[in-house]
């Protein structure tokens, strides 16, 4: 630290340097630790981080810590991501000794968005099937990219705390973890769907259910069936 109380600039090859020694550290406790590895000079390649990222840059109030979050997320800084039931939780190397503890909560879908996202689901069995192959159906592009009615959290759902002594509400530690999860949602895009703390096995099995019923319908023909969960999951190995 210098002597006016701010950090001096650390190179970037001294930064990586110095994420790799904490990350082989923490390795010899705990080796389920998952950090975040950027590949490649795009943090997101695919439709689901891309949008993700894109919703992040979209807050406003935080535009001058989320350049910094770029770059540590880059540099290997994020040691360790785990994402849950609406929450998140890592650990990032930053300029102290110590990696800092993240946590991210998000606010659970109010029930105007989840009608929303039923209904849009119902019927687009195809369409879910694509979903879960990693990629994104465009039908569902508004739905869930939308400012104002969109599933992507907004600023006021989406809340932060780490363990550093900096007094922003969104850190560059943060920042660097939001932009981690983007990078996790390209690889796995059903994470969006824990994250944001909706079952997508739920929505699977209604979708499949309406279908069947479509197709019964215009046979002519009446079932009682239902679709259990254990035959969803064999279906789509979920």
């Amino acid at each position: 630290m210098s002597h006016y109380g701010f950090f001096e600039y650390v190179p970037v090859a001294e930064k990586k340097e110095k994420a790799k020694k904490s990350l082989e550290k923490l390795k010899k406790t705990n080796p389920d630790i998952s950090p975040v590895i950027i590949e490649g000079k795009s943090i997101a390649s695919k439709w689901w981080g891309k949008a993700w990222n894109k919703n992040l840059e979209s807050y406003a109030d935080f535009s001058n810590r989320i350049g910094r979050g770029r770059s540590y997320v880059r540099n290997g800084a994020v040691l360790d991501l785990k994402i849950k039931e609406g929450s998140a939780e890592a650990l990032v190397q930053g300029s102290g000794s110590k990696p800092y503890k993240v946590v991210i909560t998000i606010d659970k879908l109010d029930r105007i968005k989840w009608q929303k996202m039923t209904e849009i689901c119902n019927h687009k069995i195809d369409t879910m099937e694509t979903l879960l192959s990693g990629k994104f159906p465009m039908e569902f592009e508004e739905a869930f990219s939308s400012s104002k009615d969109g599933m992507f959290p907004t600023s006021k759902e989406i809340h932060f705390s780490c363990s550093c002594p900096d007094s922003a509400i969104m850190c560059k530690h943060v920042a660097a973890v939001l932009y981690g999860i983007g990078a996790r949602l390209d690889a796995d895009p059903i994470l969006f769907f824990k994250l944001r703390d909706i079952n997508f096995q739920e929505l699977l099995k209604k979708s499949m259910e309406e279908k069947m019923k479509n197709m019964l319908k215009n046979s002519d023909k009446k079932s009682k069936r239902t679709i259990d969960d254990a035959d969803v999951f064999d279906l789509f190995g979920v």
